[in-house]
């Protein structure tokens, strides 16, 4: 069964949203979000159970956010990513696999009341 992918944006993110969606091809269960930077949406969708969105501003970071970090949610800046840099990002992420193992059991305290320490 193919993959959803969700994309939103605000008003800063809209044009490289527009250009996301045109370059998507297959469909995946993760999401994508922009706005002017990234950083906004990015700490608007981590208030949320299960989502784990990460700003993501080269093909580097992309590739580590997933496989370290298990990203679900990629943030990307419309006022500060040159849209052919976002379409590589945006591959790169969709393509790398969660390298689990050790960063498993980091990513599971991620989770509330998953063990992680709680406000003091």
């Amino acid at each position: 069964m193919p993959e959803t992918i969700i994309i939103g944006s605000d008003h800063a993110g809209f044009d490289l949203k527009e250009r996301v969606k045109e370059w998507l091809g297959g469909r995946r269960a993760r999401g994508v979000l922009v706005c002017g930077t990234g950083i906004g949406v990015s700490m608007a969708a981590n208030r949320h159970a299960g989502v784990r969105a990460a700003v993501v501003c080269n093909e580097d970071t992309a590739r580590l956010a997933r496989e370290h970090n298990d990203a679900n949610v990629l943030a990307l800046g419309g006022r500060t990513l040159d849209p052919l840099v976002a379409e590589r990002i945006l591959d790169v992420w969709l393509e790398t696999p969660f390298a689990g193992g050790r960063h498993a059991r980091r990513v599971a305290k991620i989770e509330p009341g998953a063990g992680a320490p709680g406000p003091r």
